[in-house]
């Protein structure tokens, strides 16, 4: 007998479950708030962010350097309002540096 596995998408395997359905829904949350703070950040620091996941109130940012996580931290009030007045319940943002690779 010959097995021939049919190849789908993205979008129709998340249909299909429900868990990886939670987890596409938990990325473009996260990328739409990175996207409504990006305006308020300078050009250059944009490139060396990346949204994470959100959780109880919480958000994550991933950023590339001690020098963008610091400047972000002292930031951090404003973006918080921005997301509020965008309708999302964020009470903190929290910052990861990613490792180097």
């Amino acid at each position: 007998m010959t097995r021939r596995f049919q190849a789908f998408t993205l979008q129709q395997a998340s249909e299909e479950s429900p868990t990886l359905a939670g987890l596409m829904a938990r990325a473009r949350d996260g990328q739409m708030r990175l996207q409504a703070i990006l305006p308020l950040l300078p050009a250059e620091m944009r490139p060396a962010l990346q949204a994470g996941p959100s959780e109880e109130g919480s958000w994550c940012i991933l950023v590339k350097g001690n020098a963008v996580a610091a400047k972000l931290r002292q930031m951090s009030p404003m973006l918080l309002a921005r997301l509020r007045a965008k309708g999302w319940d964020v009470t903190a943002i929290r910052i990861k540096v990613q490792g180097r690779s």
